[in-house]
């Protein structure tokens, strides 16, 4: 589901719910209901990564730009001990 678990959606579910006037929250648990259905179908078409994946992602960045900052320097190492041209 991306960023926001269940627990998210029916905790704005609700508070969408609760946004209503006292007379249409007659409706009470269904009003509730569709604001859930709804809010995970336009989340579901978001691109959005579970926090677990960016996480990883970000270790595996650090790591390339580390290796990369040494190959960058390792090259440098041996340009110098080129004879000029």
């Amino acid at each position: 589901m991306g960023l926001l678990n269940s627990t998210s959606l029916d905790d704005i579910a609700r508070r969408l719910a609760d946004a209503f006037p006292k007379s249409v929250r007659s409706f009470g648990r269904d009003l509730e209901g569709n604001f859930k259905a709804v809010l995970q179908a336009q989340l579901s078409k978001l691109d959005l990564v579970s926090r677990q994946e960016f996480d990883v992602q970000s270790a595996v960045l650090a790591r390339t730009q580390a290796t990369l900052a040494a190959l960058e320097a390792r090259l440098k190492e041996l340009e110098a001990k080129l004879p000029p041209q």
